[in-house]
C-alpha cells in the first residue's frame, strides 16, 4: 500500500492560518468614503440652517421687545401725566388763556393733548412750582411729549420723542355721564375728563388702545349755574 504525502497545509500550521486570516489590508471603499461625505455634508449645512434660523429669531424677538418696551414706556408717561391732571387754566407763550385740559384734531400745528399736571418733584431745591404744563405733539412721524418749566407764558422744553412710525392717534374722552366723545369741547374752562382713550397706528404694526385715568377735577356745573358764576 503507497502513502501519500500530505498537504501542505496539514504539513504547515502557519501557512494554513494565513490563508484564513486573508492576505488583503482592511479599509473603506471609494464608495463608502463618497456616501460619508456626502452624509456630513447634509448635517452641516442643516446645522448652518438651523444657526441661522435661530440667530433670525432672536433678532426678530429682540425687534419685538424692543417695540413693546417703546409702548410701555409712552404709556407709562401718559399714565403718569394723566393720573396727576390738575385743574389749572393756563397762559401761552402769547399770554392767551388756555382751558385746563383740551386737545385738537388740527395736524402738526398744534398739539393734540395739553393740561397741567401736577406731583412735580422738585429734587435740587430750584425756585420752581410743583405744577408744570405738558403737552403731547404727533409731528414727522413721531409722538412727542414736551413740558414747560412755568405753568403761564414760559418757552417749551426740548420735545422727547416717544414713539417713532406713527401715523395717526386718535382720541376720546369720557365724561362725568359715562360716556365717550370723540372731541374735548368743556363747557367750563377748568372741566375735565375722567379718562382718555388712545389709539396709535403706526407703519406696518397693528393699532394700538390704551386707556388712562384723569385726576380729579371739579364738577360739571348746570347751565344755571355757570351763568352765575
Amino acid at each position: 500500500m503507497r502513502l501519500l504525502p500530505s498537504p501542505p497545509s496539514c504539513r504547515d500550521g502557519r501557512a494554513g492560518s494565513a490563508d484564513v486570516g486573508g492576505s488583503g489590508e482592511g479599509g473603506f471603499t471609494l464608495i463608502e468614503l463618497l456616501v460619508a461625505l456626502m452624509i456630513f455634508a447634509m448635517l452641516s449645512a442643516a446645522g448652518v440652517l438651523l444657526l441661522g434660523n435661530s440667530v433670525s429669531a432672536q433678532a426678530q424677538i429682540k425687534v419685538r421687545l424692543d417695540d413693546l418696551a417703546a409702548v410701555q414706556r409712552a404709556g407709562g408717561a401718559l399714565a403718569a401725566d394723566l393720573g396727576q391732571a390738575a385743574p389749572r387754566i393756563s397762559r401761552t407763550e402769547i399770554g392767551t388763556l388756555a382751558p385746563a385740559f383740551w386737545s385738537h384734531r388740527e395736524g402738526e400745528a398744534v398739539p393734540v393733548l395739553q393740561f397741567v399736571r401736577g406731583g412735580w418733584d422738585n429734587l435740587g431745591d430750584l425756585p420752581q412750582p410743583s405744577l408744570r404744563k405738558v403737552e403731547y405733539w404727533v409731528r414727522q412721524g413721531r409722538l412727542e411729549r414736551r413740558t414747560y418749566a412755568q405753568v403761564d407764558g414760559a418757552a417749551g422744553d426740548e420735545p422727547a420723542a416717544l414713539l417713532d412710525n406713527v401715523d395717526e392717534v386718535v382720541l376720546r374722552f369720557r365724561d362725568a355721564q359715562g360716556s365717550w366723545r370723540d372731541e374735548w369741547t368743556p363747557t367750563q374752562p377748568d372741566l375735565m375728563p375722567w379718562a382718555v382713550e388712545m389709539t396709535v397706528t403706526r407703519t406696518g404694526e397693528p393699532p394700538v388702545t390704551l386707556r388712562f385715568l384723569v385726576g380729579p377735577g371739579p364738577a360739571e356745573r348746570l347751565p344755571e349755574e355757570a351763568a352765575g358764576a
